[in-house]
């Protein structure tokens, strides 16, 4: 990618950089590095305190970067120091602006098909799924690296078709937690041909406000699209198929419960892990063997199912690609282990809606267990009424059939305190606690699942079992 003359220095023309960094410290010879300020922050939708990485700037350029881009206010800050590097600096207003702008003339010299998804829950999953789906078919995709799906690392991820321009297509995940337009703005950068509605459930509603605004927040993906895109919405969320109003191009729906043209049939719970189901494409049909459990990632596997076929492919096709995926790490991947016990481990996130329908999963799927075992950890940005949504949470829970709930940190304690007396409760201030007593709890033949939001850090419980038990070989 050549650099544009008109804001460049004498030492600087000529130059061409295809590579990108917003961390200093992992800077590379060749690298052009963005210093962001907290301004820079705040006027893109991130919330809290970051640190000026206009400090360090010198480092970059020791590590061999080719350019640093900066806030001109903050080289007269930092001027000592980086005034005998003033020839490779490029000068801008907003330095994660200039990197969505960036990002965006790489889209436009790119200029292939895009799709984009987002719901409340189930992105990272259903983004890979139809990831998949697509590079089954022969087609080089572009995805988001984990779930680089806000403001900054969506255009880092667009920045990597600088340096490689053979791919035929992006699936890219979109996310929002606060009301400033984020999906929009997003969709500024690459304007997606097919966009994904998974869900709309009370997530981010502490920000937001009320559900009514998340479903405004997530329907910017429909409103950004192509004016001749696809719209790919779920049939079981009436919220998510009312946005099928607001563009004028092609929709596709998917569906379980509903009537919508990608569904599944005869879904079956083989084994935990391990699910079977009739996958039918307006008529088109084939039996799909899953390698994932529960509802929800039978709908994760139908909205990639509905990419799929608006790319073209056929049932038979989609159902080869779909029983060869596996889950994302933390995201319900399950673990058998050798001492005759199996994990859910799903701790990326957690709400209300996900948490139940994830032991609705374990609950179907664990008949033969010994023992229903759920380790809840405390959910994070549920509003001001937070503490009566853990306490209503707790009695679902408890009332679905699980044998024993764990809580970890904070509001969990009021999961624990609605479900006590119900089944067998226990709760700890930490997910290390948590684990520790675990690994002297569990049992040949137990199914536990876990499940936190991120700050939670549930992922804890699982390292400790595996200090002491084996995986299955």
């Amino acid at each position: 990618m050549n650099a544009d003359a008109s804001n460049l220095k004498p030492a600087l023309l000529g130059s061409e950089v295809n590579s990108f960094a917003t961390d200093s410290r992992q800077v590379k010879a060749g690298d052009v590095f963005f210093a962001f300020a907290q301004t820079d922050f705040e006027n893109n939708c991130f919330n809290g305190e970051f640190q000026d990485s206009h400090q360090f700037i010198a480092s970059a350029f020791e590590k061999g970067a080719a350019a640093c881009v900066a806030r001109r206010d903050k080289f007269e800050e930092y001027k000592a120091v980086l005034e005998r590097f003033q020839d490779r600096l490029i000068f801008v207003s907003d330095g994660i602006l200039a990197l969505q702008n960036l990002a965006h003339g790489v889209y436009l010299e790119w200029n292939k098909q895009v799709v984009a998804v987002t719901g409340s829950a189930g992105k990272t999953t259903a983004k890979e799924l139809a990831a998949h789906v697509l590079r089954a078919s022969g087609r080089q995709i572009l995805s988001n690296e984990k779930n680089f799906n806000n403001g900054l690392g969506h255009p880092l991820t667009v920045l990597n078709l600088a340096r490689d321009k053979s791919y035929d297509a992006a699936v890219l995940e979109m996310g929002m937690s606060t009301p400033h337009n984020e999906i929009a703005r997003l969709c500024r950068i690459t304007p997606p041909d097919v966009a994904v509605e998974l869900n709309v459930l009370p997530v981010h509603v502490e920000h937001l406000g009320s559900i009514e605004n998340v479903a405004k927040a997530k329907a910017e993906l429909v409103e950004g699209m192509k004016p001749d895109g696809t719209a790919i919405l779920n049939a079981d969320d009436w919220r998510v198929l009312a946005m099928r109003e607001l563009h004028a191009g092609k929709t596709i729906t998917f569906g379980i419960e509903n009537a919508a043209d990608v569904s599944a049939s005869r879904i079956e719970m083989k084994r935990f892990g391990e699910t079977e189901f009739v996958l039918n494409l307006q008529g088109d049909e084939a039996v799909v063997r899953l390698p994932l459990s529960g509802k929800h990632n039978v709908l994760n596997a139908l909205a990639a199912s509905a990419v799929g076929f608006s790319f073209g492919m056929s049932a038979r096709e989609t159902a080869d690609a779909l029983q060869r995926v596996a889950a994302p790490a933390q995201r319900g991947e399950v673990l058998h282990f050798a001492d005759g016990f199996t994990i859910i481990n799903d701790s990326y996130n957690s709400n209300p809606a996900a948490l139940l329908g994830m032991v609705e999963t374990l609950i179907d799927g664990g008949k033969s267990a010994t023992r229903k075992i759920v380790v809840a950890g405390e959910m994070l940005e549920l509003g001001k009424t937070e503490k009566a949504i853990h306490a209503e949470t707790g009695a679902k829970l408890a009332a679905t059939g699980i044998d024993f709930l764990i809580g970890v940190r904070g509001l969990a304690k009021d999961l624990i305190e609605s479900a006590d007396g119900l089944i067998e409760t226990k709760f700890f201030d930490n997910s290390i606690e948590a684990g520790e007593f675990l690994a002297n709890e569990i049992r040949a033949g137990d199914l536990v699942l876990i499940k936190g939001s991120r700050g939670v850090r549930t992922e804890k419980v699982l390292e400790k079992l595996l200090e002491r038990y084996k995986l299955e070989e």
